[in-house]
């Protein structure tokens, strides 16, 4: 659904605050999904446009305040190393992503309905 379309309804992101300090959301977890696609840490950051730091020290973000490891880093061999996600890893994507279909079909109607309020002409002031 193409944000630019003007028939496409509002988008609804979701952030899931797991304590005051920690949270996983959209970024976290495309990240994930990016390091599934591409077996490595570095490649899935490339792929977000995101320094090779930035990648790594939100996958260590992320097994920290899971308590257990989502990624698991592979090391190297004829072909340097890589990355994988754990089946704790493909769990977490797959919630979190049955989370935010869940929670965009609960206010679909409210989107609707948002869509059509925003897309309705202001009245020009005393007329």
């Amino acid at each position: 659904m193409s944000k630019s379309s003007a028939s496409s309804l509002p988008s609804l992101s979701v952030r899931i605050d797991l304590d005051a300090e920690d949270r996983i959301g959209p970024g976290k977890i495309l990240l994930l999904e990016n390091i599934r696609e591409c077996g490595s840490i570095s490649a899935a950051g490339r792929a977000m446009d995101m320094s090779y730091k930035r990648a790594w020290d939100l996958v260590d973000e992320i097994n920290r305040i899971c308590r257990q490891a989502a990624v698991e880093r592979q090391t190297g061999g004829k072909n340097g190393g890589g990355a994988v996600l754990t089946p704790f890893g493909l769990s977490l994507v797959a919630r979190y992503r049955k989370i935010e279909r869940d929670a965009a079909s609960a206010v679909r109607k409210e989107l609707e309905a948002l869509r059509s309020d925003i897309g309705k002409p202001k009245k020009a002031a005393g007329r």
